[in-house]
């Protein structure tokens, strides 16, 4: 269940799927997960940014873990704006 921001800096609460984006992972594509010989089955995670985070990152899986990544664009206005 959904209940703050996946941003670990964020404590943003999880209302409304109307704020923010809405984030579908498939962990089970991460690696060959075999159960007796047989491709296990799909693991699909969610996860939220609210609105403000996700104006400024994305996730990304990286190994076993989903992590927030800066958007191109957003590195550039937040240099911008020091």
């Amino acid at each position: 269940m959904l209940s703050k921001c996946a941003n670990p800096d964020c404590s943003a609460p999880f209302h409304y799927l109307r704020n923010g984006k809405l984030f579908h992972i498939d962990r089970s594509a991460v690696g060959p997960q075999l159960v007796s010989g047989k491709r296990a089955a799909r693991r699909i995670e969610y996860f939220w940014l609210c609105a403000e985070c996700a104006g400024s990152m994305t996730l990304a899986v990286r190994g076993n873990s989903v992590v927030t990544v800066p958007l191109p664009g957003a590195v550039v206005r937040r240099a911008a704006a020091s």
